[in-house]
């Protein structure tokens, strides 16, 4: 054979149709152009069978891709999710905190309110009150000052025209005779000084005294301490003047048995609103009745057998007492009018000097001070007139 044959075992390729390699065009050639090669039908059906594979790994990366992606979007989602709840229970709490504070401050605020109305009620209300008791008081006090200024204006007449040598029987009951003498509501004088005057007074007069045994010596001390309260009088108890003269003859003249009662009259006295009034026999029912006076009347007639409120003796009470304004009237025995008389003739005294009515020198007014004091010391003991 001839031996310039190339054999297919000695390395020389393999003819096209045995090399399964798809045929690519780089693009046009000419000399491609030229030769008018083509692909034949074994490179077509190769490339055929390589183009499934490669489109299914290609799907299954993408499928792996997009699993990775689901697993990462879902632990995001989650996460976000997660920090959403979070937020939102954070918000409730915070929330329900604020409830909390806007109901504590709705009702502080009703509280508060609900305070105040009834705040500005009861200070209305005080206030009305205050105005009203106000209103009462000034009436009141206008009609006292009205009724105090016409007495001083009556006071102030009756000292004018009274004169030592023509005193004046209106302004010095005492002098008035007991037929005269009637009863006076307040402060009455006892008709047992109608027969005697002051010595000193008297002198001053430029009458001559009357006969009298008993020699007169002024009390140095007592005068001092007349004469320290005469430089400002008041009525004031703890001036020495007037603490001994409540010490002495105050306080034991008005002490009676019925000590409630006593205690009142004494009070009275004091203010000036004891009211002594004579008992008529028409007032006094014609048969027996119940008693219905403090004293306890029996009710007949004559004679009038009752029994005194201030010592408890039954005795024939010819006058009652009224304290104040108080309808009450109480009988008292003779014996208890005079004391009480004796009492608010030294009261009416001293009042008189306080106001300035008395226009007399310090012993005349001290002599006159103690006879008054001695009327008391002898109503103390028992003693007083016996009425006709």
């Amino acid at each position: 054979m001839w031996s310039g044959q190339p054999h297919p075992d000695e390395g020389h390729p393999p003819p096209l149709e045995a090399v399964p390699v798809p045929w690519k065009s780089v693009g046009p050639c000419k000399s491609h152009r030229d030769s008018g090669l083509v692909e034949t039908p074994a490179g077509k059906e190769a490339q055929g069978e390589e183009d499934p594979a490669a489109t299914r790994l290609d799907v299954l990366r993408l499928r792996s891709s997009s699993m990775e992606i689901r697993e990462k979007g879902s632990e995001f989602l989650k996460e976000e999710l997660h920090k959403a709840q979070k937020e939102l229970k954070l918000k409730d709490a915070e929330c329900e905190r604020l409830c909390r504070v806007r109901g504590q401050l709705e009702r502080e605020l009703e509280e508060l309110t609900a305070s105040l109305f009834e705040e500005a009620h009861r200070m209305v209300r005080e206030a009305n009150m205050k105005q009203a008791a106000s209103e009462k008081q000034l009436k009141e006090t206008r009609g006292k000052i009205d009724m105090l200024q016409a007495e001083v204006t009556a006071l102030k007449t009756l000292v004018i025209t009274s004169t030592p040598a023509s005193p004046n029987r209106e302004l010095h009951p005492q002098l008035l005779s007991p037929t005269k003498a009637g009863p006076r509501k307040g402060h009455l004088r006892h008709n047992s000084t109608s027969s005697a005057l002051c010595p000193a007074v008297c002198t001053a007069v430029g009458h001559a005294p009357s006969p009298d045994k008993e020699g007169k010596e002024v009390d140095t001390t007592l005068f001092a301490e007349f004469q320290a309260w005469r430089e400002s009088p008041t009525l004031d108890k703890t001036s020495p003047f007037l603490e001994r003269v409540y010490r002495e003859d105050v306080g034991p003249c008005l002490d009676f048995t019925m000590q409630e009662l006593s205690a009142l009259v004494r009070a009275a006295v004091e203010d000036n609103t004891l009211t002594i009034e004579p008992v008529a026999s028409q007032t006094l029912p014609a048969v027996k009745v119940a008693a219905v006076e403090c004293g306890r009347t029996n009710g007949f007639r004559a004679p009038i057998d009752t029994t005194c409120a201030l010592s408890g003796l039954a005795c024939a009470c010819r006058h009652r007492i009224r304290l104040g304004d108080s309808e009450s009237h109480y009988y008292i025995s003779p014996s208890s009018r005079a004391r009480i008389t004796a009492v608010c003739n030294f009261f009416t005294y001293i009042r008189y000097i306080q106001q300035g009515l008395v226009r007399q020198d310090a012993e005349p007014m001290f002599w006159e001070i103690t006879r008054l004091r001695k009327e008391m010391s002898l109503a103390k003991l028992g003693f007083f007139p016996q009425e006709a």
